[in-house]
């Protein structure tokens, strides 16, 4: 760590956290100067303990992989949900893509502080325990953010110091989201609080066999919402649940005079499996951070999320990335599978697209400011190009994550107002004719088309896996409709090719495509793997140089990173 802050910089980052410490190791190694100021002291306590393999992609592309493969966290081969108590679990196999692409649940302390540590080891300047309170803006640019004023919380010193570039990595608090630009829209149907806590002692979903250490997300039984349970390498399990809002607080009232512990057993007893998994097992503190006892050292913890997402992401000097934009799209639901910055935000936990955000949107920071700088385009090209870039992937889980709460609840979601018409038209361009046919779709996103793209996403969460599928089944289909990195596919056309397929053996099946037994199993696995086709692509750090976004596409190339136009 550096130890006087300097006066001057030609990137200024706004936070320590996964976004923030990403872009920072990005910039420092094409050779800018980057200082990066962090509030808190690492390691902190941050909930958000599961990843996707798509993190994998990221960390390599900035040479941190092989840091976090030595850490030794939970291996996690995939994922599983059950959305029907009276159906088996769906789940998600990672491995069946490659024994490369599984991940981990990690401990977010140590997992972020390893990101800090690995920003300083790039080049990066970085202070913690150093707050940003104002920045002051050029006078002939007014909306260009120039200085920043800073106090170190240590001794109390403060000072300012100025810039080319600015990062807002600050998270949910979002220094220029909500003090300069105020363009933040709160998402109305994704209005949650998450309680959580840590347990020991007790089962492990999966045990010997290869789903051991994959996490487990259930359906609470009265629909108010749902449950995780994630297991550590430090031999404790992260159990918590995701619940609306309004209903909450109605329990509360109810619940007259109840405890925060006695709420957080009460839901926890609406998920079966879980409690099943729990057995005899018991709840315990967990430390802070390091060791060291602090005021997060509770027995339960809780946390109010409040979805949001930014009308911009960028503009000139400055770029928002991580929650600081508007990652929020569901707090436990992220946090649970991965993020949460002191109640920050996220947006699934299905999908686990918190801290894979987090990393997408950094390098898309790092990427459009290179560009910038080496003069690929201009500098509003390229901050248009970042928001951009930014909105299609935040639009892309949005919806897979409003079609997961679809299933939870029974009550409709108010989601036409929560979805950016433009955003969506660009994220889903291949899923519209897929859902509705070339000739129906109008102009402008409806409702019916919008609730079309819900249902299509929500066979993410079939209860099945395809890994449960007979070999002869299997064996009948061409391997793309098994892949899940091939195009999307006409549901009917899955429907048509069962059924032509399978009728030598099942004649109910001409005809009639109320499908059951072995073929109604195929359907299911095939709905599942097309449904997750629409952020698949997401996942690929690749995929940012063949998308075109805004006329350009990713020069991914270290010494050479920027835009290029498509």
């Amino acid at each position: 760590m550096a130890s006087q802050i300097p006066k001057r910089a030609q990137i200024l980052v706004v936070g320590g956290g996964p976004s923030g410490s990403y872009t920072a190791s990005a910039l420092a190694r094409e050779g800018l100067d980057v200082v990066l100021l962090e509030s808190a002291q690492f390691p902190r306590y941050h909930i958000g303990e599961s990843l996707i393999p798509s993190v994998r992609h990221y960390l390599r592309f900035i040479d941190a992989e092989q840091k976090l493969v030595e850490m030794g966290f939970k291996h996690k081969p995939g994922a599983a949900m059950k959305f029907n108590q009276f159906k088996r679990e769906g789940y998600t196999d990672f491995v069946a893509l490659g024994h490369t692409n599984s991940s981990w649940n990690v401990v977010r302390s140590a997992f972020d502080k390893m990101l800090l540590d690995h920003a300083t080891s790039c080049g990066t300047k970085v202070f913690e325990q150093t707050s940003v309170k104002f920045l002051r803006f050029s006078a002939t640019e007014s909306s260009r953010p120039v200085t920043a004023e800073w106090l170190r919380a240590a001794d109390g010193e403060t000072g300012v110091i100025s810039f080319d570039y600015l990062v807002d990595a600050s998270g949910r608090s979002g220094l220029m989201s909500t003090k300069y630009l105020r363009n933040r829209h709160f998402n109305a149907s994704l209005k949650n609080i998450a309680l959580w806590g840590y347990w020991t002692g007790v089962d492990t979903y999966g045990m010997n066999t290869p789903r051991e250490g994959a996490p487990w997300f259930e359906t609470l039984r009265d629909e108010s919402g749902w449950a995780w349970f994630i297991p550590l390498h430090d031999g404790t399990t992260s159990i918590g649940i995701v619940m609306n809002q309004d209903i909450y607080n109605e329990k509360v009232r109810t619940l007259k005079n109840s405890s925060l512990e006695y709420r957080y057993r009460l839901s926890i007893s609406l998920a079966p499996e879980i409690v099943k998994l729990i057995g005899t097992g018991r709840i315990v503190q967990k430390e802070a951070a390091g060791g060291q006892p602090g005021q997060h050292d509770l027995l339960i913890r809780s946390a109010s999320d409040f979805s949001y997402s930014a009308s911009s992401y960028g503009g000139l000097g400055f770029r928002l990335v991580g929650d600081a934009g508007g990652t929020n799209l569901n707090i436990s639901l992220v946090y649970a599978m991965k993020l949460i910055p002191e109640p920050s935000a996220f947006i699934d936990p299905f999908f686990s697209s918190g801290i894979h955000l987090a990393m997408t949107s950094g390098l898309s920071a790092a990427v459009s400011i290179c560009a910038a700088v080496r003069g690929d385009c201009s500098e509003i090209e390229a901050a248009a190009w970042h928001t951009k870039r930014f909105s299609l992937s935040y639009t892309r889980f949005q919806i897979v994550v409003m079609s997961a709460y679809q299933q939870i609840r029974t009550t409709d979601l108010d989601i036409l107002s929560d979805v950016d018409e433009d955003n969506y038209d660009r994220a889903f361009a291949a899923i519209r004719p897929v859902i509705q046919g070339a000739s129906e779709m109008g102009s402008r996103l409806s409702g019916k088309e919008l609730q079309s793209a819900l249902e299509f996403c929500g066979k993410c969460f079939n209860p099945t896996s395809p890994e449960q599928l007979a070999p002869a089944s299997k064996e009948a289909l061409p391997k793309d409709m098994f892949d899940v990195t091939a195009p999307l596919m006409d549901p009917h056309a899955i429907e048509s090719i069962i059924s032509k397929t399978f009728k030598h053996t099942n004649p109910k099946l001409e005809g009639d495509q109320d499908f059951c037994g072995p073929e109604e199993d195929l359907k299911l696995a095939l709905d599942q793997i097309n449904g997750r086709r629409v952020v698949h692509r997401e996942y690929a750090i690749n995929n940012l140089e063949a998308e075109d976004v805004n006329g350009f596409v990713v020069r991914l190339r270290r010494g050479h990173l920027g835009l290029m136009r498509a």
